[in-house]
């Protein structure tokens, strides 16, 4: 790993990448600090080097007919195509464990990402691919903890009360990443993901995971709670002023203010 590398600021512009910084990125050395550095990666570059760095065939034909369409899709379907790639040149091999371990401690968060995307690909139980993508949602990388919670929305959206009894012990963790993946994951509307029906219509069925996130010391947390019931305001205004009104009765910590101010923002607009 480019060791000095690893404190730097991110560009400002992908044109003010250093071609060092690139260099490293693509070769999957170190991870991306800024969604330009994302952006500017030459991800079929990177994919041969993360294959050849966790024993895969870099020039398989399954991985090379992956890369030469990828031009075809949005950037974030790129990479879902390119984790399925290794996915399935991985399943038949009997080492699959030690490429799937390897893939998930890469240094290139991207790389990491790729491996959160494999629990989405499996046919594991929604308890078992929760447990599988813990480790990610504790990652410290930005990029790989929204993968996480990616990987793992449509089980979440297709049973809803099941996905809530399974997190509730997530939010209660001392981990500030778990406690925020509870909230995020279930979150009525989301980004760049489908909606979850049931929780637009409603969003009480997701307040077993909020109330312990009320007070959260965590703004991370605080931010994924206001914009939970940010989404839910949308289809149901009344009970996010109720649950807020709740919330904000006798003396509450700044931590509270915050929430229910942020969550409000769009009844305020409207």
């Amino acid at each position: 790993m480019a060791a000095h590398l690893l404190g730097r600021k991110g560009a400002a512009r992908i044109a003010l990448i250093p071609p060092e910084v690139l260099d490293a990125l693509n070769a999957g050395r170190i991870p991306t600090v800024n969604l330009n550095e994302f952006l500017a990666l030459d991800l079929a570059l990177l994919a041969r080097n993360v294959a050849r760095d966790i024993g895969l065939d870099a020039q398989a034909e399954r991985l090379q007919d992956t890369l030469a369409m990828l031009s075809a899709f949005a950037p974030v379907r790129r990479h879902q195509h390119v984790a399925r790639a290794f996915y399935d040149l991985a399943a038949a091999r009997a080492d699959r464990d030690r490429i799937a371990h390897a893939l998930a401690t890469h240094a290139s968060d991207v790389a990491r990402s790729w491996a959160a995307q494999w629990i989405a690909f499996s046919g594991l139980s929604l308890a078992d691919k929760l447990g599988s993508v813990r480790r990610f949602a504790a990652d410290p990388h930005f990029g790989v903890r929204e993968m996480a919670w990616m990987a793992v929305r449509d089980e979440i959206a297709g049973d809803v009360d099941a996905s809530v009894r399974l997190l509730r012990a997530w939010a209660v963790d001392p981990d500030p990443n778990i406690r925020r993946f509870a909230s995020e994951a279930t979150r009525p509307r989301g980004v760049w993901c489908a909606q979850i029906e049931p929780l637009k219509k409603e969003p009480w069925r997701g307040l077993p995971l909020l109330e312990p996130l009320r007070a959260d010391d965590s703004r991370y947390v605080q931010n994924s709670v206001a914009n939970w019931l940010n989404d839910a305001a949308r289809t149901q205004p009344g009970w996010v002023r109720d649950v807020c009104g709740r919330w904000s009765r006798g003396r509450i910590p700044p931590s509270t203010q915050y929430i229910v101010r942020r969550a409000q923002r769009s009844i305020a607009d409207s």
